[in-house]
């Protein structure tokens, strides 16, 4: 797994996708973003604090973008209760929730050639951030808000890779 890792970049979707020829599990991983966006092209508020990352998927026989992202946040949604003992809830088919606030976001793309060349799902999941913005403080909470400590970013990432890699292994035989 080859991380390329960014202090801020506008979007780490946008980076992955500007990548030639990434090989599949490749991550682009941002301690910032200043332009993340969500499904609807919806603003993501991703300041210093965060899990921001895309990755670039391999081929597999989904072809609906919507099902890869509802596994991926059913992954996410699987290590945020199984580690730290909170009850997420899935809005489908991107979000999770805890506590009635976002905690994550997910979104999956492909790149056309003449046909699809690859998929890149972008990840956005509230790790670190100590405090949001008061315009958010009702809709978004972090892991980091919700327990009180300190969450270790590179361990839940390779969790997701991992996760992420064993469901399609699971549903692409």
């Amino acid at each position: 797994m080859k991380i390329i890792e960014y202090k801020t970049v506008s979007s780490t979707q946008t980076a992955a996708k500007k990548l030639k020829s990434p090989r599949p599990w490749t991550i682009v991983l941002a301690q910032e973003q200043k332009s993340g966006y969500g499904r609807k092209k919806t603003g993501w508020f991703s300041p210093r604090g965060g899990l921001y990352f895309s990755v670039i998927l391999p081929k597999s026989q989904i072809e609906d973008l919507q099902t890869l992202t509802i596994l991926a946040a059913f992954v996410v949604a699987q290590i945020i209760k199984e580690d730290f003992g909170l009850e997420p809830f899935i809005k489908l088919p991107n979000d999770i929730y805890i506590n009635q606030k976002k905690v994550a976001g997910i979104l999956t793309e492909n790149i056309f050639g003449k046909e699809i060349k690859l998929s890149v799902m972008g990840i956005g999941l509230n790790t670190n951030i100590e405090k949001v913005s008061k315009n958010l403080e009702k809709k978004a909470t972090s892991l980091r808000i919700e327990l009180g400590k300190r969450i270790d970013d590179k361990k839940i990432l390779r969790q997701i890779i991992d996760g992420l890699k064993k469901q399609l292994k699971t549903i692409s035989r």
